[in-house]
């Protein structure tokens, strides 16, 4: 017994350093959960960033895609192959019970990028989220404790609204990449050849109309996902809150931006994340229509494969005491920041 707590606790020292250098926002808000919660979503988060960037590192991408299935394989049969990430996913999915479906929905997700695929509508693309980054909301929901079905939902808006985050901060980027993930009917509908974009990537008035068009969308999500946040564990709530904020403050900051993610990327300064932290310890007011609202019509292929139960009472909300020391840590950094120089942010 020693020997496999010995074995845990190295495996989890591998995955916090795989994440600690590239996952700044997942760091920034996992220093608000508690320690099994940060130990469970550091054990999903490490597989899932492993597994992408085998398939983005080069070489045989197809062939890495089937190895990950297999490694899944043996991870499901509790026998997990030679890596700290598939040890510590085995172990996760003996404690909670995690269904399969998310992490299949997400490797499918991976076969879409190898393939190219394009996406001529909104909801295409919301399918696309759902599978990249909805499927990942849904089993974080799902590790840190949530079996209601409305909950669920909301933790699969997240994931999709964080997805359109980064494909409305990229738009440059993955053009330069010979990538273009907006909707090639809104494109046309503004006026924008998709392929001549490529060619010359410009933030034309008609690619910021696209982009402003996914930010509303994405607002939409996040909107609701606040609802099912303020369901679970209070010292749950702040942390999900503070990554859902920080995430949606980059598509605010691109918006300021004139909506233009061709010429400049958009970076939310550090003060700014760090007052986000701040302000997650506060739930928005109640919105039962915003709870209780359907998964998006993309996630609900996934989302009946998901043993869920009903029930979406509130959580215990979170002491004075706790608010005021976040507070006072929140200065403190603010504080610090102040002696470095102004480029320095998250």
């Amino acid at each position: 017994m020693n020997r496999v707590n010995a074995q845990y606790r190295e495996d989890m020292a591998h995955c916090r350093r795989a994440l600690a250098g590239g996952s700044r926002s997942f760091w920034l808000a996992g220093k608000l959960l508690p320690a099994a919660a940060l130990d469970a979503a550091t054990a999903l988060y490490a597989f899932c960033r492993a597994a992408d960037d085998l398939i983005d590192g080069g070489g045989d991408c197809s062939a890495s895609l089937e190895q990950l299935k297999h490694r899944l394989d043996a991870i499901y049969a509790d026998e997990p192959r030679g890596f700290p990430e598939d040890r510590v996913l085995a172990r996760l999915v003996r404690l909670t019970g995690l269904p399969r479906a998310p992490l299949d929905a997400l490797f499918e997700g991976f076969s879409w990028d190898l393939a190219d695929r394009r996406y001529k509508t909104l909801e295409e693309l919301e399918s696309y989220g759902v599978r990249v980054a909805g499927s990942v909301g849904l089993m974080m929901a799902w590790v840190l404790g949530e079996r209601r079905a409305d909950p669920l939902a909301r933790a699969l808006d997240l994931g999709i609204a964080m997805q359109l985050s980064n494909i409305c901060r990229d738009v440059g980027e993955d053009a330069r990449l010979s990538r273009v993930y907006l909707p090639r009917r809104s494109l046309e509908r503004h006026g924008v050849d998709a392929e001549a974009f490529l060619q010359a990537p410009q933030a034309t008035e008609g690619v910021r109309k696209v982009v402003a068009e996914l930010l509303e969308r994405a607002d939409e999500l996040y909107r609701r996902a606040e609802q099912g946040i303020r369901c679970l564990p209070w010292r749950v709530q702040i942390s999900i809150r503070a990554a859902a904020r920080l995430y949606r403050e980059i598509g605010r900051v691109v918006a300021e931006n004139d909506c233009d993610s061709v010429s400049q990327r958009a970076v939310v300064p550090r003060r700014r994340q760090l007052k986000l932290l701040l302000s997650s310890v506060a739930a928005p007011a109640l919105d039962l229509a915003a709870l209780s609202a359907p998964p998006v019509r993309a996630a609900e292929s996934l989302f009946v494969r998901m043993p869920a139960r009903n029930g979406t009472e509130d959580q215990t909300r979170p002491s004075q005491g706790f608010v005021h020391v976040l507070s006072m840590l929140v200065t403190l950094d603010e504080r610090r920041d102040t002696d470095a120089p102004d480029s320095r942010q998250g």
